[in-house]
């Protein structure tokens, strides 16, 4: 830095505004100086100032699962928030295992990150609860709360009834619902469905178990074929169970929604293909996670201290795998 205002004719100070990019240094200078740094080949020591300041200007996100494009969809929203802060991100994947994720904690807090965004974890409420003693972390898409920790997560409960309000006005009078197991969000909207029927006069939701994987909805989709006949609706715990359903049924010549109505939830990018159209729950996956930051930022800036929950609003997206059901 010392070379940089040697370079340039002007102070250090001047050259340490001038990489952080502050308003007081004007364009005649500023310019000077960066022309200067990029003669001397210099870049900014992250780590010295990390250590000046005390802190790394660096957040920390955990993504259950690479395979689901929901967790996408969540980092896409981190993503543009980090780039409007001016923050780095520290990305881990737990691949679905309690002991993936808590390794990944670990890793995070070592490298001394300004927060964490979580994405639908596994782990127990107080290994987070943990973690957050140390720095701020947002959970996104289940509800952990405690000190120095906010939640963002969709009302799973209104997600499942727009699903069972849609049936029923096509006419369905009873649902199958695969279950997401252990998965963030899959109590809530499994008691959603049961709450939902029973409000509508709906006979008592079919549940069976499954997980947030496309392998769950192909298991349930052989369970069901294995059935002396198969309910005239089906409402998956996510898009991957959802579509590892329909593609099980229509190898076996069960048509999608003639002869079964389908339903999703997430919305993910995979719902839209055109040999898919599904219909699902919208939950903006991108919207809660641009939230978790701006949380995350609201600790930071010490306007927010109290645990929060947010909750996103949900709505259903119409396509072509729900239809009347066969004989109506």
């Amino acid at each position: 830095m010392d070379d940089v205002a040697l370079a340039a004719g002007v102070s250090r100070a001047l050259v340490s505004l001038v990489f952080r990019d502050s308003p007081k240094v004007g364009s005649e200078r500023r310019q000077r100086v960066l022309e200067a740094a990029k003669q001397l080949g210099y870049r900014p020591n992250a780590i010295a100032r990390d250590l000046a300041t005390g802190r790394s200007r660096t957040i920390g996100v955990l993504l259950n699962d690479l395979h689901n494009p929901f967790f996408a969809g969540v980092y896409d929203g981190v993503e543009t928030a980090a780039g409007e802060l001016g923050l780095r991100l520290v990305l881990t994947v737990s691949r679905q295992r309690d002991a993936g994720e808590h390794a990944a904690i670990e890793t995070m807090l070592e490298q001394r990150v300004d927060g964490m965004v979580l994405a639908s974890p596994r782990l127990e409420a107080d290994l987070i609860l943990d973690a957050a003693a140390f720095t701020p972390v947002v959970v996104v898409g289940r509800e952990v709360l405690g000190p120095n920790c906010d939640s963002v997560m969709t009302d799973e409960p209104a997600g499942a009834d727009l699903v069972l309000r849609h049936l029923h006005a096509l006419g369905h009078r009873s649902v199958t619902h695969v279950d997401g197991g252990r998965g963030a969000g899959a109590v809530a909207r499994r008691h959603g469905v049961i709450a939902a029927a029973a409000a509508m006069g709906m006979a008592p939701p079919d549940v069976i178990p499954g997980d947030f994987t496309e392998s769950a909805g192909v298991a349930a989709g052989r369970r069901l074929l294995a059935r002396p006949s198969l309910p005239t609706a089906i409402f998956a715990a996510n898009d991957l169970v959802a579509i590892g359903i329909m593609a099980t049924l229509e190898e076996a010549g069960v048509r999608v929604p003639d002869d079964v109505s389908l339903v999703g939830f997430d919305n993910t990018s995979l719902a839209g293909l055109r040999h898919v159209e599904l219909t699902t729950v919208d939950q903006s996956c991108p919207e809660m996670g641009h939230r978790a930051m701006d949380l995350l930022r609201q600790r930071s800036d010490g306007t927010h201290d109290e645990p929060t929950v947010l909750l996103a609003t949900p709505t259903l997206v119409i396509r072509r795998s729900t239809s009347t059901p066969r004989g109506t």
